[in-house]
């Protein structure tokens, strides 16, 4: 990984991320750490959805891509990211919907250079021109997203021709020296395809220079979940993703585990909250209620002060770690949605649903699976992870052996 990165990654770009991907965000993790033990949460990593709308209809998709255009108006996204920054902030994703949707993205990314910057994207929208334009500003990485091969996209993502043009956008921007990602929602339909070795050396003889295996979640008015990855699965997926990492030269991402192969959730340990496209402040994407909003119409506070005075996040973080390791949403719907009621937090979708989608998931297995944790084997992703991504001790004295779902032995029907 070191020889491709000094022998492929343009310099330039590279120190970029390197400052502030690295020593900016420590710096940035430190401050989280050091308001922990003040009983404070403000995230050192932020995602904000900046707009609703998307050209695909993913199947299972739980953002309102197909209602009124919303956005995160400028002058608000130009807020949020100073006060942000004055808590320590440096990194921040960019979600929808298609963030290449909205208008004038890059030129409005401009305006924070101090800043590093990940979109998630379809890759639909990046032409030549605007992958030369995240090139010179040269704090954006984009993550392409690559759901299989093409008749599993077209069917997983609701259009025809949906790979070539992704794959369009990403050879854009490794031809431009952009520092590029892919990411897969790895499901039953695709992980045959992308979760193998030849998947790997494919991008890595591309250029990619990172890449992101998410799990796909049932969330949303139209949830599939034949899609759900079985448990047997997802540990096949935990398990490549840890001896490839000691193998490949190609960084792959992992939000879910610490460096001992414990599962984790980063909203429980408030390392990251999401902004959705009408300002509210939700704990992670999927999670679509809100209490606060960025916006200053009805509250003019600080962005700080509604962090560290938000009750509903308070109690989302202490419920999902008392509750289980894993992801709170999944296991334990019904927690989740006495959560919400007890604390009338408003429903945050346009569809205004996402209540009763709530009361009728059906519980599943999550990241959560104590028989078979699988430490990280490269020493290098092990001490980051103890220095900067674990559980900063939220998890500490909670024993989830009775709450939590039951790992690779059988799923189990939601508790009312």
């Amino acid at each position: 990984m070191a020889k491709r990165v000094l022998l492929e990654a343009d310099k330039r770009l590279l120190w970029k991320l390197v400052y502030r991907m690295g020593f900016k965000a420590a710096l940035s993790v430190h401050r989280h750490k050091l308001r922990l033990k003040q009983g404070k949460v403000f995230p050192p990593f932020l995602y904000i959805s900046v707009i609703n709308s998307c050209n695909l209809r993913c199947q299972g998709c739980w953002v309102d891509v197909a209602h009124k255009r919303q956005t995160i108006p400028p002058a608000a996204l130009h807020r949020l990211v100073r006060e942000a920054q004055a808590m320590g902030n440096v990194f921040f994703g960019i979600v929808g919907g298609e963030p290449f949707l909205y208008p004038d993205l890059l030129d409005l990314l401009a305006e924070h250079p101090d800043c590093y910057f990940q979109i998630f994207t379809n890759g639909h929208f990046i032409t030549p021109a605007r992958a030369k334009q995240m090139w010179r500003l040269g704090n954006i990485t984009p993550l392409v997203s690559v759901e299989g091969t093409e008749t599993v996209s077209d069917e997983r993502r609701g259009r025809s021709g949906v790979l070539n043009k992704t794959l369009a956008g990403l050879r854009n921007c490794l031809d431009a020296g952009v520092l590029t990602g892919v990411c897969t929602s790895l499901c039953r339909t695709n992980i045959d395809d992308l979760l193998r070795e030849e998947w790997l050396d494919r991008l890595i003889g591309l250029g990619v220079m990172y890449t992101w295996f998410h799990v796909y979640r049932p969330m949303g008015p139209s949830p599939n979940p034949d899609l759900c990855l079985t448990p047997e699965q997802s540990l096949r997926a935990r398990r490549f993703v840890v001896e490839m990492r000691a193998k490949k030269p190609i960084v792959i991402v992992d939000a879910y585990h610490d460096g001992e192969g414990s599962a984790l959730c980063p909203a429980a340990t408030g390392i990251s909250h999401h902004i959705n496209p009408w300002g509210g402040i939700e704990p992670c994407p999927i999670v679509q209620f809100a209490s606060e909003s960025i916006h200053h119409e009805h509250d003019d506070r600080p962005l700080r002060d509604k962090f560290f005075g938000s009750a509903f996040l308070r109690d989302f973080r202490k419920l999902a770690a008392e509750t289980t390791r894993g992801c709170i949403v999944l296991e334990r719907p019904d927690l989740l949605k006495r959560l919400v009621e007890a604390h009338g937090a408003r429903d945050a979708t346009a569809r205004q649903t996402a209540l009763a989608e709530l009361g009728a998931m059906t519980v599943r297995t999550s990241q959560y699976n104590p028989a078979a944790e699988v430490p990280e084997r490269n020493p290098f992703y092990r001490l980051a992870k103890r220095l900067f991504f674990n559980d900063f001790g939220v998890y500490a004295g909670h024993d989830h052996s009775r709450t939590a779902a039951p790992g690779v032995l059988e799923e189990r029907p939601a508790r009312r």
